[in-house]
């Protein structure tokens, strides 16, 4: 499965949601399929896309937060993972490509190459959904439960190691943060 398809499978029911990337190949693709004022690419801060999802979700409880974040990424802040299980926000969606490199920084292997298991660590650490997928169909059927399960979920999501031609985004930093931040204080409910 390659990780634009799986999120171009799920682009529809991104609408209503937060949602916020880690740095690189994960923000460049989400992109190409069409950027939304809701939508933050977190650059510069790998590992803490988890950290600032989960302070959006405590903050604003009646929104639905999808933080989409890489193995590697994860991997750096695995204490964030003991953190979003203390909490246990409802309302957030954590989905982990894992396409088992630091594809985004050179491409050498992550530790889920030699058997790092991310879903496994979530599920130690207290996060009460978990699970892995491999498909694009076992994919959509996961987030779309863990949308409407009203408990934090983490769903390991197996990708290939292919991305981009090029790990940037075409939006300015400070056009994102302030189109992020008008479409948060402008938001009501994005329950899904």
């Amino acid at each position: 499965m390659l990780r634009i398809d799986a999120m171009r499978a799920v682009y529809p029911q991104l609408e209503r949601c937060v949602v916020v990337t880690i740095m690189g190949a994960v923000a460049a693709e989400l992109q190409t399929i069409g950027h939304r004022p809701n939508f933050f690419y977190l650059q510069h801060a790998m590992g803490l896309a988890s950290s600032l999802g989960l302070g959006i979700a405590l903050s604003r409880p009646e929104l639905m937060v999808v933080v989409f974040d890489g193995d590697a990424s994860i991997l750096m802040n695995l204490g964030g993972l003991t953190t979003l299980a203390r909490y246990k926000p409802k309302n957030l969606v954590h989905v982990v490509f894992d396409n088992e490199s630091l594809l985004s920084v050179g491409g050498f292997p992550s530790a889920t190459s030699t058997g790092s298991d991310i879903a496994g660590i979530a599920a130690a650490a207290g996060v009460p959904r978990t699970t892995t997928v491999g498909t694009i169909d076992a994919f959509q059927v996961a987030f779309n439960e863990a949308l409407h399960a009203d408990e934090l979920s983490t769903i390991v999501a197996k990708v290939k190691a292919q991305g981009p031609a090029k790990f940037v985004t075409d939006l300015s930093l400070l056009e994102n943060r302030f189109q992020f931040k008008r479409w948060l204080c402008d938001a009501t409910s994005a329950k899904v």
